[in-house]
């Protein structure tokens, strides 16, 4: 038990969820791969390998809050898993990075790539209004980031009421983005593919959206923790961690909505 150790680590106990989710992401991915290639196994694969990733992830995470409520997530532990989520947000930090690189290299310099044609955007291409649905939902995310920490200063304060109903009206305000954000794309005025501009604001902002229903699901399961009594004002650092990663999700659609919708689409015409 961690009350007689005499240190403030966590040894582990061997395991076996973690080369069971490796190898479950390996069939998810390979089986992807298999299907986009018209692999008749590929689909199966990868099914097999979802069901198996989501498995684990209930299994191997449920051990990680049985852990904390066995006392051996001392002060030393949560601090170091709290660098871990700092480091998993600064390779997200990295991964977006990519995505401006490859807008702002074709928007600055359109003569360089023949596919732009000269000018950015490109001749022809009609571009969302960014004072119409993204302004709105650039209004639902900061909102949102004032309840998430609504909930977490009722958290630290002993109010577990507020931190329930701060978690509730972020979780509908992250679906409510999710929905207008697929609304914008089904009745978007450009396609995903046949354009750079297209290919690079479908990936930039369709990964930040997928980024927002993981945090919301991230925020689902706290709400649920949160009503089965686990968060303490001591010791919250799944809440935490989800907190930070919403936030990280909002500082992005910052730069998203003007880097891609205000600057990005500069002078173009407007759909709508």
């Amino acid at each position: 038990m961690a009350a007689t150790q005499n240190h403030d680590y966590h040894l582990v106990n061997p395991d076996p969820w973690p080369i069971i989710g490796a190898f479950s992401a390996l069939a998810l991915f390979g089986g992807l791969v298999m299907w986009m290639h018209n692999n008749p196994y590929g689909m199966p694969i990868g099914i097999a390998g979802l069901v198996m990733v989501l498995v684990t992830m209930w299994n191997w995470w449920g051990n990680t809050i049985r852990e904390a409520h066995e006392g051996y997530h001392t002060p030393v532990v949560q601090l170091h898993l709290r660098y871990g989520m700092i480091l998993f947000i600064a390779s997200e930090v990295m991964f977006f990075l990519a995505w401006f690189w490859a807008f702002y290299s074709a928007a600055l310099f359109p003569s360089a790539v023949d596919a732009v044609g000269g000018q950015w955007p490109p001749k022809g291409i009609e571009v969302l209004d960014p004072f119409g649905f993204p302004l709105l939902n650039t209004m639902i995310l900061l909102c949102s980031g004032t309840t998430v920490t609504w909930a977490h200063h009722s958290l630290i304060h002993g109010d577990r009421q507020g931190l329930k109903l701060g978690l509730l009206l972020t979780i509908l305000l992250g679906l409510l983005f999710s929905a207008i954000q697929a609304y914008e794309y089904i009745h978007a005025p450009f396609a995903f593919k046949g354009n750079i501009y297209g290919a690079t604001f479908f990936m930039a902002t369709g990964f930040h959206g997928f980024h927002v229903i993981v945090g919301t699901i991230f925020l689902i399961v706290c709400l649920v923790r949160a009503n089965k009594g686990d968060f303490t004002p001591r010791q919250h650092f799944g809440f935490e961690a989800a907190a930070w990663y919403w936030h990280f999700v909002d500082v992005v659609w910052l730069f998203l909505f003007v880097s891609i919708y205000i600057w990005g689409g500069w002078g173009a015409p407007t759909h709508g």
